[in-house]
C-alpha cells in the first residue's frame, strides 16, 4: 500500500490538470451534498435538546366526528400535518382543564407537562424597551426536559401555583443579546406587558425549545397569561378552548400501549361527560402517544420535502461526477494499456494492478473529499443563515452542524465516489490483452483504436450517455421549480400589492382597550393619511397574504349546521386602500363600529347585529341567487340571536396563502387590541418609513412599530421556500449541465488524441476537414441524444414525487422536457465542436510521426 500511495502521488503531480480537475469537481459534488445532509441533520434527524429524548412521549388526539364543543383550537406549528381549517376530529393540542385532570389522574406517566404559543411581549428593563418571545410552560416544564440552569434558577411546580408572583426564564442566547450576559440581571425585576415579572434564570447554552427550527426568548409560567396577555379572557381557559401541547415521561417499566390505552380512558371521560364535555360517546375519541422525537413538527413541516428533494438532486450531482471521473479516469487507462500489458509481462498480477488503480482513485476522490468538506462548511452555514433570516413573521434557529453524523456521511461518500469513479479504469486494465498490449507499445495502436471504434456499447459511451441521462432529470426537476415559482408570482391575488407599505401596532399591550383603543386607531389613521405621499391608510386585524388567518364557524339560520368562513376584522377604507371593489352594498362607516363587550361579560341579547361585508366566494357557497344585501347570519349554539348582518359583497382577495383558492370571507369592523396598518403610497413604501416612526412616537413613545415590511416583500417572504428551491435547484442544474459536457468533451477529447494517426491517415488520403468534424460531433451527439431519450424516460418516472409542490404545471409538463432536452443537446454540440475543431487541424505529417 505504501508503494501504491507513493506511485499515486507520482501519477498526481505526473498529470496535474487531470487531477486538479478531478479534484474539484469531486469537491463540489460531495460538498454539495454533505451541505444538504448537514441541514437536514440539523433539522430532521437531529436529536432534541433535552434528556433521554427517545423516552419522551407526545399527546395526539383523534375522534370520529367532529367535537362540537371546541370553539378555539391552537397548536402554534406543534402539530404535524397541515392545518388550516376548523377540523375537531384530532390535534395535538388539549385545553387546560383536560390538561389538570390527566395530569392528576395518570399513573403511567411520572409526570405530565404542557406549553403553547411563542407570544411577542413588550420588554422594559434598564429603562430601555424591546420586544421579546416568550412560551407558556407549565410549572414542571423543565424539570419533565430534565434541563439543568447556566445561570439561576428554572421553573418549578411553585411557579404555576395560583397567586404565585409571575417569573421568567430567559434562553442564554436572548441573556446574551438583550442583558450582555450579566450576572445581575439574575433575580431583577423588567416589565412585561407594563407588569412587573422577576428574571429566574437561564437556559444552557444551546437551548431554545424543543419545537424543531423554532427557536424563543423566554419562557413564562402558564399562570402568567392572564396578567400579561391583554387578550385573555375566562373562555380561553375553559374546555372548548385547545391550545395545550402536552409531553410526558413513562414509568419504568410502562409500555407505550398501557399509556396509551390509559390517557385514552380519562381523554374519553373528561370529553364526553362532566363538566369538560366538548363532545359526545358517537365522537370516540382516543389519545395516542407518540415518540416527541419525531412527532413534533415545526419547521420540520415546512422543509422536510424540500430537503428530500434537494438532498435527491445533489445525489444526482454526485452519480453525474462518478461517471463524469470514471471516463476520465478510463480515458487514461486506455492510454496506459502499453504500461499494464509490461507490468503483467514482467509477474504483475491482476491483484496488484487493482489495488493500484483503485488507490489511484481513492487518493483522488479523499483530496476532493477534504476540500468538499471545507466548502460544505461554508455553504450550510449559509443555507442556514438564509433559511433562518427569510421569514419575517417568525424566528427560525436552523442549524446545520458538521458533527460526527455529517462527517461519517462525506466520508461515506468519498470512499464510495472513489470506488465507482476506479472501477472503470480498473476493470479496463485487468481485461486488457497482453499481446495486444504489447502490440500497442510497437506502433499498430491505430489499427486497434480503430477496430475497438466500431464497438459502441462499451464503458465509455455508457458513462457518457449515463451523465446525459441524469442530467436531464436534474434539469427536469428544476424546470419543474423554475416554473412554478413564476406562476405562483404571476397570480393575481385579487388586490393592489404595489407600494403598500405594512406594519403591526399593538395598543393592547400598552393598556388600550374599549373607546380608547379605538380613538387611538382612529388619531393614527387620520395623522397618517395627512402625511405627504400618503394616498390612503387603513388598518386590519392581519394583513392579506403575510400567512396569518382566523378562520370562525358560522350558522346561516337558527339551528343550522355551523359552516367554516375566514375572518378579518378590517377599519374604514380598508378596501379601498387595497384596491379592492364593493360590488353591491356598501363599505363601512365609522358608525358602524359597536364596542366590543368587557372580558368575561355574558351576551347581550339587546345587542344588534354587527355590521359585515362578505366576498363573492361566501355568496356563491352559501347564498346562491339569494339577495346577500340585509341577510343576518351567525347564530349561537341555541339559535336566539344572530351576530352579522351583511351590508354589502366585496370582490375576491386571497388571504392566507397564493396557492391555495379563494374561501368564503367575512369582514367585519375591527374591534380587536393589535392592528395591522396598511398605508398606500406615491412612490416607495418604506421611504416613508422614518416619517411614519416619528409620527407614532409622537402619538405615543412607548407604541413601537413591529415588523414594517412591504405588501411585495411580504409575498416574497411568503414564496421563501419555493424561491429558495428553485434558486438552489437551478444551481445544481448547471452544475450537472457543467459536469454532462465536461464528460462529452473529454471522451470525444481522448478519442481525437488516441486516434491521431488514424485522423492524419485518412487526411493524406484525401479525407475533408469537414467530413472529420461530421465523425467526432456525429459520435457525440448521438451518445447525448440516447442519453436524453433515457432521461426523459427517468424524468417522467420521478418527477411525480414533486407533485404536491408544483403549482400550474403538471410533473410531466411535455413543454418543460422538451426545453430541457434542447438546452442538454445545445451544450453537448459545443462540446462535440471543441474536440472535433482540434480533430479538423491535424497535421497528417505530425500525425504519421505519431507516437
Amino acid at each position: 500500500m505504501s508503494q501504491d500511495l507513493r506511485y499515486a502521488f507520482r501519477a498526481m503531480r505526473r498529470h496535474r490538470g487531470l487531477s486538479a480537475v478531478v479534484i474539484l469537481t469531486l469537491a463540489l459534488a460531495i460538498g454539495a451534498n454533505t451541505a444538504i445532509f448537514s441541514l437536514m441533520d440539523g433539522l430532521l434527524f437531529a436529536s432534541l435538546p433535552v434528556r433521554d429524548p427517545q423516552n419522551l412521549l407526545m399527546l395526539h388526539w383523534s375522534a370520529r366526528h367532529d367535537l362540537s364543543g371546541i370553539q378555539s383550537m391552537w397548536s402554534f406549528g406543534d402539530c404535524g400535518g397541515a392545518w388550516r381549517k376548523t377540523s375537531n376530529t384530532g390535534s395535538c393540542s388539549f385545553s387546560l382543564p383536560v390538561f389538570h385532570a390527566l395530569q392528576q389522574e395518570t399513573h403511567t406517566l411520572t409526570e405530565l407537562t404542557a406549553t403553547a404559543g411563542n407570544q411577542q411581549y413588550d420588554l422594559v428593563a434598564g429603562g430601555q424597551a424591546s420586544t421579546m418571545h416568550a412560551r407558556l410552560v407549565a410549572g414542571n416544564y423543565f424539570e419533565v426536559m430534565g434541563l439543568q440552569p447556566f445561570a439561576g434558577r428554572l421553573l418549578h411546580a411553585a411557579d404555576g401555583r395560583t397567586g404565585a408572583p409571575p417569573v421568567v426564564v430567559l434562553s442564554y442566547a436572548y441573556w446574551q443579546q438583550r442583558f450582555g450576559g450579566s450576572r445581575g440581571a439574575i433575580g431583577s425585576t423588567v416589565e412585561l406587558n407594563r407588569h412587573p415579572v422577576m428574571v429566574a434564570g437561564v437556559t444552557r447554552p444551546g437551548f431554545g425549545g424543543i419545537t424543531p427550527g423554532m427557536s424563543t426568548d423566554a419562557w413564562l409560567q402558564l399562570g402568567a397569561r392572564q396578567a400579561l396577555d391583554p387578550h385573555w379572557t375566562p373562555d380561553q381557559d375553559a374546555a372548548s378552548s385547545v391550545w395545550l401541547v402536552l409531553f410526558g415521561r413513562p414509568r419504568p417499566g410502562v409500555s407505550h400501549a398501557a399509556v396509551q390505552t390509559e390517557l385514552s380512558g380519562l381523554f374519553r371521560n373528561q370529553v364526553i361527560a362532566g363538566p369538560n364535555k366538548v363532545g359526545k360517546a358517537s365522537d370516540d375519541p382516543q389519545v395516542e402517544v407518540l415518540p416527541a422525537q419525531s412527532a413534533i413538527a415545526g419547521a420540520r413541516q415546512r422543509f422536510r420535502q424540500p430537503l428530500w428533494v434537494l438532498l435527491w438532486l445533489v445525489g444526482a450531482i454526485l452519480l453525474i461526477a462518478c461517471a463524469n471521473i470514471a471516463g476520465l479516469l478510463f480515458g487514461r487507462a486506455q492510454a496506459r494499456s502499453r504500461e499494464f500489458a509490461v507490468r503483467r509481462a514482467l509477474g504483475a498480477g491482476s491483484g496488484s494492478i487493482l489495488r493500484q488503480l483503485l488507490t489511484e482513485s481513492l487518493l483522488l476522490a479523499v483530496c476532493g473529499g477534504i476540500l468538499g468538506i471545507g466548502l460544505a462548511y461554508l455553504a450550510a452555514h449559509a443555507l442556514a443563515a438564509t433559511i433562518a433570516g427569510g421569514f419575517s413573521f417568525v424566528t427560525l434557529a436552523v442549524h446545520a452542524p458538521l458533527d460526527g453524523r455529517v462527517l461519517l456521511f462525506a466520508l461515506g461518500a468519498t470512499i464510495l465516489t472513489g470506488v465507482l469513479a476506479g472501477l472503470a479504469p480498473a476493470l479496463h486494465g485487468l481485461r486488457g490483452d497482453l499481446h495486444s498490449g504489447l502490440k500497442d507499445s510497437l506502433g499498430n495502436s491505430a489499427s486497434v483504436s480503430g477496430r475497438r471504434q466500431l464497438r459502441w456499447l462499451h464503458l465509455g459511451n455508457g458513462l457518457v450517455v449515463a451523465q446525459a441521462a441524469l442530467c436531464v432529470v436534474v434539469l427536469a426537476g428544476a424546470g419543474l421549480l423554475v416554473r412554478t415559482l413564476a406562476n405562483l408570482r404571476s397570480i393575481d391575488p385579487g388586490f393592489d400589492t404595489q407600494n403598500l407599505l405594512l406594519f403591526n401596532l399593538d395598543p393592547s399591550s400598552q393598556g388600550y382597550s374599549g373607546a380608547r383603543l379605538q380613538q387611538l386607531l382612529d388619531r393614527v389613521q387620520r395623522n397618517l393619511a395627512a402625511l405627504p405621499g400618503v394616498e390612503n391608510v387603513s388598518y386590519s386585524s392581519s394583513a392579506l397574504l403575510t400567512g396569518s388567518l382566523w378562520v370562525s364557524g358560522y350558522r346561516l339560520q337558527p339551528g343550522g349546521k355551523e359552516q367554516d368562513a375566514d375572518a378579518l376584522q378590517v377599519g374604514t377604507g380598508f378596501f379601498k386602500t387595497l384596491g379592492m371593489h364593493v360590488l353591491a352594498g356598501r363599505d363601512f362607516r365609522s358608525t358602524d363600529y359597536v364596542a366590543p363587550p368587557p372580558p368575561g361579560a355574558k351576551p347581550d341579547p339587546n345587542r344588534p347585529p354587527q355590521a359585515a361585508l362578505v366576498n363573492e366566494a361566501f355568496v356563491r357557497k352559501y347564498l346562491g341567487r339569494e339577495n346577500p344585501l340585509g341577510r343576518v347570519f351567525g347564530y349561537d349554539k341555541h339559535g336566539t340571536h344572530p351576530r352579522y348582518t351583511i351590508i354589502g359583497v366585496v370582490s375576491d382577495a386571497k388571504y392566507q396563502d397564493l396557492r391555495e383558492a379563494i374561501d368564503p370571507t367575512v369582514y367585519m369592523e375591527s374591534s380587536r387590541g393589535s392592528a395591522s396598518f396598511e398605508v398606500r403610497t406615491a412612490g416607495a413604501p418604506l421611504a416613508l418609513l422614518p416619517v411614519v416612526r416619528r409620527l407614532l412616537h409622537g402619538v405615543d413613545p412607548n407604541l413601537p412599530i413591529i415588523r414594517p415590511t412591504t405588501q411585495t416583500a411580504s409575498i416574497a417572504t411568503l414564496l421563501f421556500r419555493e424561491r429558495l428551491l428553485a434558486h438552489l435547484a437551478s444551481l445544481f442544474a448547471a452544475l450537472a449541465l457543467l459536469l454532462a459536457a465536461i464528460g462529452i468533451y473529454a471522451l470525444l477529447a481522448q478519442e481525437v488524441t488516441r486516434r491521431t494517426r488514424e485522423i492524419g491517415i485518412r487526411m493524406a488520403l484525401g479525407a475533408e476537414r469537414r467530413r472529420v468534424v461530421r465523425m467526432v460531433i456525429l459520435r457525440g451527439a448521438l451518445l447525448a441524444l440516447a442519453g436524453i431519450v433515457v432521461g426523459v424516460a427517468g424524468a417522467t418516472a420521478v418527477t411525480r414525487y414533486l407533485h404536491s409542490m408544483l403549482y400550474g404545471v403538471s410533473a410531466t409538463d411535455p413543454v418543460t422536457l422538451a426545453a430541457v432536452a434542447a438546452i442538454l443537446f445545445a451544450v453537448a454540440l459545443l462540446a462535440c465542436w471543441l474536440p472535433a475543431r482540434r480533430a479538423a487541424h491535424v497535421d497528417p505529417m505530425v500525425a504519421l510521426r505519431y507516437e
